[in-house]
């Protein structure tokens, strides 16, 4: 069967990049079994014919009303399939959808009838939030960092901005390829719409990067490889405050003067 990548370079290489980006997943551990989610929003790479292909399903319901997505179609990675086999074949571990005009339902259009990932509401309900904000972001990338679900495990980096205060000064490069920081959800059932609803708040007072306790990382971003960046900046800090805690000491970070003088050089977020 005619894959609906052949011909279409742009909506390739978009695909691509998710399945690069599940390879670095799965060798860094963070993506056990069939652990995390990815999906990015490819409505402006859809021509003509895709928008004439036939279904392979019949519509399927999101079980929310998301009016901004009307029309919109995603790549998803598939419920219970794994980021090392996405990594190899992302075309049958994965699918493409169209939301229907409805706005409560969704089609698979290709390759194959792969369902998308369990979370697909809430996933839906982040690219929703971000259409309907106009922001540029059209992916989303939730996984498992080990170091930086560690630190959820006690109660202090839970604590409003603790985790990116401590996170910036590790580096100075943190600050500046995350500038926003991160948000932190305190545990909430994963799956639950609760998660997803504190995940859109989180991103709503100016995060992009939310924190999970107890559970993973939920980044959005322009595109893929952009959220995995942040992701892999901030678990690189947390790596080096264990490091430096693993060696007997904490780590002292950079001074209040030293991050205001990154900010104004860098035009960072103060």
């Amino acid at each position: 069967m005619k894959s609906i990548l052949e011909n279409r370079p742009a909506l390739a290489a978009e695909v691509g990049k998710v399945a690069e980006v599940a390879g670095y997943l799965w060798q860094k551990g963070w993506a056990e079994r069939n652990g995390g989610n990815i999906t990015i929003n490819i409505t402006e790479l859809v021509d003509e014919g895709m928008k004439a292909l036939t279904p392979i399903t019949e519509p399927r319901p999101i079980c929310l009303h998301l009016p901004n997505i009307k029309d919109c179609w995603f790549y998803c990675k598939g419920t219970n399939r794994r980021m090392r086999d996405l990594a190899r074949e992302p075309m049958a571990n994965g699918s493409i959808i169209r939301i229907l005009p409805d706005c409560e339902s969704y089609v698979i259009v290709a390759d194959a009838d792969i369902a998308p990932t369990s979370e697909l509401p809430s996933h839906l309900a982040m690219h929703n939030y971000l259409l309907g904000k106009g922001s540029p972001y059209r992916a989303c990338v939730h996984t498992h960092p080990i170091e930086l679900v560690a630190l959820t495990h006690n109660d202090q980096w839970l604590q409003k901005d603790y985790a990116t205060k401590v996170l910036w000064s590790m580096i100075p490069e943190t600050k500046a390829f995350c500038p926003r920081g991160v948000g932190i959800v305190p545990y909430m059932l994963p799956g639950s719409k609760e998660l997803a609803q504190a995940t859109i708040d989180a991103v709503d007072s100016d995060y992009d990067v939310v924190l999970w306790e107890k559970h993973g990382v939920f980044a959005v971003d322009v595109d893929v490889m952009s959220a995995f960046d942040q992701i892999d900046v901030l678990n690189k800090s947390a790596l080096i405050y264990i490091a430096a805690k693993n060696l007997g000491f904490i780590a002292d970070g950079m001074t209040e003067a030293q991050m205001q003088e990154l900010s104004e050089v860098f035009h960072l977020p103060k």
